[in-house]
């Protein structure tokens, strides 16, 4: 796998994708990097399927690869995995990401980013069993098994998410109680930043996949420096 993915590097190119090119994508908060951590302080990958505003194949897994990227060097020294939190609130069959971007972006995920994900939440999902069927198909078993479901209106499983994330810090449309929502232009002025760290480093210094346990000694973004209650 390790070889597969470096030439896939080599081809792809991920630390060469700056933010002008993808921020698009990132209009209306439809995938971000959190403004706040996980309890060990892991970066958190806010996915919102509702909230899907282009059509472009590409763009949209060079977009998902860049925020992989991005997330990665975010992690504090002695992390090497990332927390997902995948929000379904609004979702329908309407907002479905056509099959062939789902299953690349899915492979890109598990060939190329191996053992990143450390917990995944996945927050007020459709009831019934076409979640958990599309699944199946997409997610290979052992990232299957680090998903959880939580629904807002249960208690019980919003516990399992506030174990791993502060509700102080959670925005409150993911059941916290920090009154913080995504913003564009100040997302776009962190992205913009981190595009100029992320060239810093050089093509040689910047490898996600080589190995898993050492990560780059970045020194992270504090979790509240743009999404401060307004």
């Amino acid at each position: 796998m390790l070889k597969e993915s470096l030439k896939w590097r080599a081809t792809k190119r991920p630390e060469d994708i700056r933010w002008p090119y993808v921020s698009v994508e990132a209009e209306i908060g439809k995938m971000y990097k959190a403004t706040f951590t996980n309890r060990e302080g892991r970066t958190v990958v806010v996915m919102r399927p509702a909230k899907q505003n282009t059509s472009s194949h590409e763009r949209q897994l060079q977009y998902l690869i860049y925020t992989l990227e991005n997330a990665v060097l975010s992690l504090p020294e002695g992390h090497a995995k990332m927390v997902w939190l995948i929000d379904f609130t609004g979702w329908t069959l309407a907002h479905a990401t056509p099959f062939k971007t789902a299953r690349d972006g899915m492979n890109v995920l598990q060939n190329h980013y191996p053992k990143r994900l450390s917990i995944a939440f996945l927050f007020n999902p459709p009831v019934g069993d076409i979640p958990r069927s599309l699944l199946k198909v997409l997610v290979d078993l052992k990232s299957a098994q680090k998903l959880n479901f939580v629904y807002k209106e249960n208690k019980e499983s919003m516990k399992t998410m506030y174990n791993h994330i502060d509700p102080e810090i959670l925005p409150m449309e993911f059941g916290g109680k920090n009154n913080v929502v995504y913003n564009h232009e100040d997302y776009s002025k962190l992205m913009t930043k981190d595009d100029i760290k992320t060239a810093s480093f050089g093509a040689a210094d910047v490898n996600p996949v080589a190995k898993v346990d050492s990560v780059p000694k970045v020194k992270p973004q504090s979790s509240l420096i743009v999404a401060k209650a307004s």
